[in-house]
């Protein structure tokens, strides 16, 4: 049984700078594809960023050079550091994992496939 929990989220001004964590409890972390989505109310959660279990990134060209994924296999851990903050970068923040990875789970970032899914951390971003 895989666990996710989300960590990091806070209230920032535009242009300011946030970590995310998330914990991975379960079997199978270094083989997982860990990814980050994100969701409005009302709206569809989108893709914001990923890596594989080579560490090969991917990230949404309304984030790219401004996010940057990572993983630290020694504490079972993904990161994901927000710079530059838009107003636009709002919302909730989702941890999700599916193992094993494939190149197909990252390229293009999709909700679907993923099986494991944490609870959440808020983001928001004020002008």
């Amino acid at each position: 049984q895989v666990r996710l929990v989300e960590s990091g989220g806070g209230s920032v001004q535009a242009g300011g700078s946030l970590t995310l964590s998330c914990s991975y409890s379960g079997d199978d972390y270094r083989g997982a594809c860990m990814a980050w989505f994100r969701q409005d109310p009302g709206k569809e959660r989108l893709g914001v960023a990923a890596i594989g279990s080579d560490n090969v990134t991917t990230y949404s060209d309304s984030v790219k050079g401004r996010f940057t994924v990572s993983r630290d296999n020694a504490k079972n851990a993904p990161y994901l550091q927000l710079n530059s903050l838009k107003p636009e970068d709002s919302g909730l923040y989702y941890c999700s994992a599916r193992a094993p990875c494939y190149m197909t789970l990252l390229r293009p970032l999709n909700g679907k496939p993923y099986h494991h899914w944490g609870q959440g951390t808020q983001v928001t971003v004020s002008s």
